[in-house]
């Protein structure tokens, strides 16, 4: 009987990690390539810029438009003088901005192939990046992509922000070493299929 027992116990376990990594193929969706890049952005050209302008720019260009018209109303003669200081004041804040310390954005990237048989409508995926001695996870981006990926077809997903990858990464200057001492990761989270069906990663036993 005892015998009788220890067989079965020995054909279900292997069952068990077999099921296991059959519902781990059966998403079918492969991570073929990954990286991340750092790039300039100065005032003229951030995204993430809000107005141009700030209070005191405002009111002083407010103020000489004001005075221009003042004087085209009373055919005052010193309307040129005026436009000569309102067009100097706004020389003098375009080159304020081009003065402005340039700072970084981060741009994210994986490829995926959809290799499921289904139509995925979004994917949550974790960018991890882990120190390249230790292996200690240092930080991860944890992003969503909303795009459709048919069944067999590959496609870049691409994630623009502010953040880095960790702490030690610069925002503001650019240091061509930062990446070494980096190891970077993804994987796949959570996807959702446009037939109303979803695969979440299995979270991890305590």
């Amino acid at each position: 009987m005892k015998y009788m027992c220890l067989v079965l116990l020995m054909v279900i376990i292997p069952l068990m990690f077999g099921a296991e990594a059959i519902a781990q193929e059966s998403m079918g969706v492969e991570v073929l390539k990954f990286s991340w890049s750092k790039e300039r952005i100065g005032w003229e050209g951030d995204p993430f810029r809000g107005p141009i302008e700030d209070f005191d720019e405002v009111r002083a260009r407010t103020r000489n438009e004001k005075r221009i018209e003042d004087a085209k109303r009373g055919n005052s003669g010193e309307i040129d003088k005026i436009r000569r200081e309102a067009k100097a004041d706004a020389a003098n804040i375009e080159t304020q901005h081009q003065n402005t310390p340039s700072r970084y954005v981060f741009i994210y990237k994986a490829t995926l192939k959809n290799g499921s048989g289904k139509t995925i409508k979004s994917i949550d995926w974790d960018y991890i990046f882990r120190d390249r001695a230790t292996e200690t996870e240092l930080n991860r981006q944890q992003f969503t992509s909303d795009e459709k990926i048919a069944p067999g077809k590959t496609k870049e997903l691409t994630v623009v922000i502010r953040k880095p990858p960790t702490q030690t990464v610069s925002v503001t200057s650019l240091n061509t070493s930062e990446r070494e001492s980096l190891k970077g990761e993804v994987i796949i989270v959570r996807i959702e299929f446009t037939d109303g069906t979803s695969w979440q990663q299995a979270q991890p036993t305590p």
